[in-house]
């Protein structure tokens, strides 16, 4: 059975208590696009909590209503799941959205109409760093390269083989990501298979 909460609150932020393990970070930069976006559209995305006001998703989203200087946000509370339900949700709500992707032709026609319409378009949350729909990576010039042993041996038999390919307008935040993710210990090539799988 599917459980719809009937009815969104107004909380005030003072009283919602963010999840001190939330594995989730955001960056500067995206609280800033948050609070763009929260400018321009309003608070439309409900934070969801417990019946104690625990924050279950919407860490950035409070994060960003603070910097606007907000008083009270819009709240879903979700009485029904259980407390190992409620960790899980903290982590499914994130990971469910990233396993998503962009139809980029559709993508490509509607920046098209709403940059004609002169909407302005770093409202949509990649900033100034708008996608660029070029022609395929031309990858040729790694035919030659010798490829019969691409590992490289690294510590503790960590082995190194994967070189990925990123638009100029999304490397830094990927560097930044990978080398945050490294900082805190985590394992990037497990992370990445996970998020392909």
């Amino acid at each position: 059975m599917v459980v719809a909460p009937e009815f969104i609150d107004q909380t005030p932020i003072d009283e919602l208590v963010p999840y001190e393990n939330n594995p989730r970070t955001h960056s500067a930069i995206q609280l800033e696009r948050l609070v763009n976006s929260l400018k321009e559209f309003g608070f439309t995305n409900p934070i969801l909590i417990d019946e104690d006001n625990n924050v279950i998703a919407g860490h950035g989203r409070l994060q960003a209503a603070i910097i606007a200087g907000l008083k009270t946000v819009p709240t879903i509370t979700l009485g029904h799941l259980t407390p190992e339900q409620r960790r899980a949700y903290v982590i499914a709500d994130n990971q469910l959205a990233l396993n998503s992707g962009w139809d980029d032709d559709l993508l490509q026609a509607e920046l098209k109409a709403l940059g004609d319409a002169g909407f302005d378009l770093t409202l949509l949350g990649w900033g100034e760093n708008l996608p660029t729909f070029g022609e395929d990576i031309d990858l040729s010039a790694l035919d030659d390269f010798d490829n019969d042993d691409p590992t490289t041996e690294l510590a503790d038999g960590v082995m190194k083989a994967i070189q990925i390919e990123f638009r100029p307008e999304d490397y830094d935040e990927a560097k930044a990501l990978v080398d945050a993710a490294r900082k805190r210990g985590d394992y990037v090539g497990m992370k990445l298979i996970e998020a392909l799988a």
